[in-house]
């Protein structure tokens, strides 16, 4: 065992001194030491500079230096497009504008390697011992890796779902401001007007496309691209179908409406099937053993001390 955490301590090591040399290798090696030296000396601190670097969030100051090196590092063992799809997601979950594919991955080894350290320190102070010392050596760098992954899983499901619920009302407010006269572009300023969701954010970088000169077919592209929502997609390819076809824009705005009005409801009938089943877990954990011992106390303190006496 001693043995076991020694090879881990130096693995460990390795990968910090590997990251830091990295990180070193970052600046400019052809410069002369002590030309750098004596520039340091010279160097005014601007003081606006260093508050925007501070109002930046944690991962712009922290991580960000150090993604390049770890990136560097572990370029020959990540899959090719891991990072293309680490970028997707964050461009599905409306955080590409935020952090970038580079940082999460950081986030993903650092968190493996703290796991790693967590786990040897625990089994280095008998905390855990045996096969307890073994699964958490396995299992804390995986569960490091993955928080950050989880984590932006969860806001992809969160805006897909936030998407998924507002689509409804949106094509109601596209199809009346159609009939009513508006043009396609007047009337995805009209919801975005009207509207303060993640579906109204992208329609509104769509307009802002369209109106930069980009032809409507290439923008409802984009903004296919950009969510990957099943039923927003299906909406947009009806609609570049019908716009290529020559078919009124209001009569498709109409019709669509009215097939997410069905599956909205389609979708809380289903909601509202589920739980009893999700019901069943709390009531059977919590609920029942109150109940039990509301219940069955007296009549077992009465059956105790009849036997009792």
């Amino acid at each position: 065992m001693g043995t076991v955490l020694a090879i881990l301590l130096l693995l460990g090591g390795g990968v910090l001194v590997l990251a830091g040399l990295s990180q070193r290798s970052s600046t400019s090696l052809d410069e002369d030491a002590d030309d750098y030296l004596r520039s340091l000396e010279h160097e005014e601190v601007d003081t606006d500079e260093f508050q925007q670097i501070l109002a930046e969030p944690f991962l712009g100051r922290v991580v960000r230096p150090i993604a390049g090196g770890i990136l560097g590092m572990l370029g020959g063992i990540l899959p090719h497009n891991y990072r293309e799809r680490v970028h997707l997601q964050l461009l599905y979950g409306g955080l590409s504008g935020q952090y970038r594919a580079e940082e999460i991955i950081t986030l993903q080894v650092l968190g493996g390697v703290a796991g790693l350290l967590f786990a040897i320190f625990l089994a280095i102070t008998d905390v855990l011992s045996g096969g307890m010392a073994i699964a958490a050596l396995v299992l804390l760098p995986v569960v490091g890796v993955q928080l950050p992954r989880s984590w932006l899983e969860r806001k992809v499901d969160d805006r897909m779902e936030a998407i998924r619920r507002d689509l409804p009302d949106t094509l109601d407010l596209l199809a009346i401001s159609v009939e009513a006269g508006v043009g396609f572009e007047g009337a995805l300023g009209v919801v975005c007007d009207n509207f303060d969701s993640p579906l109204a954010d992208e329609f509104a970088r769509t307009l802002r496309e369209m109106e930069l000169g980009l032809p409507r077919r290439e923008a409802l592209h984009n903004l296919k691209r950009r969510t990957e929502v099943p039923e927003l997609s299906n909406f947009v390819l009806t609609l570049t179908q019908a716009d290529a076809l020559g078919m009124p824009v209001g009569r498709v705005l109409k019709v669509s409406a009215g097939e997410m009005r069905k599956k909205r409801q389609q979708w809380a009938r289903e909601k509202a099937a589920k739980l009893p089943v999700k019901i069943l877990f709390p009531l059977v954990l919590f609920i029942f053993p109150s109940i039990f011992v509301v219940l069955l106390g007296p009549a077992a303190a009465d059956i105790g001390a009849a036997f009792g006496g």
